[in-house]
């Protein structure tokens, strides 16, 4: 589910900046009215804007939609964390205190004399 969504909201995003960057500046619109050319476009000289602008409407729309989607699943996935497991709980026999032993004294002079006689 997740894949598919973040597929979506990728192509959104691809049309949502090509329909923007189709789109004329607000100037553009002066030269035409003196011939400027643009008049003789795919969608004539008003048809333009208002496909450009309905479609721009209708990717803004799904780009936010996949957007809150997508912020939606992410902010309640039951991932593990860090912070909410619990510390190991240690029983007595794997305690450090009760498995260690005593460490064996050095050998001395006085222990190695007394041993040989």
């Amino acid at each position: 589910m997740t894949l598919i969504l973040v597929v979506v909201h990728i192509i959104v995003c691809i049309a949502l900046i090509m329909i923007v960057l189709l789109q004329t500046g607000k100037g553009a619109d002066i030269g035409a009215a003196f011939g400027g050319g643009s008049s003789q476009t795919l969608f004539g000289s008003t048809g333009a804007s208002t496909f450009l602008s309905k479609a721009t409407t209708f990717a803004a729309v799904l780009f936010m939609m996949t957007s809150l989607a997508l912020g939606y699943i992410s902010g309640h996935q039951g991932g593990s964390s860090i912070m909410m497991e619990q510390p190991p709980v240690r029983t007595t026999e794997e305690t450090p205190a009760a498995t260690e032993t005593q460490p064996a004294a050095p050998a001395t002079e006085e222990t190695t004399q007394s041993e040989s006689e």
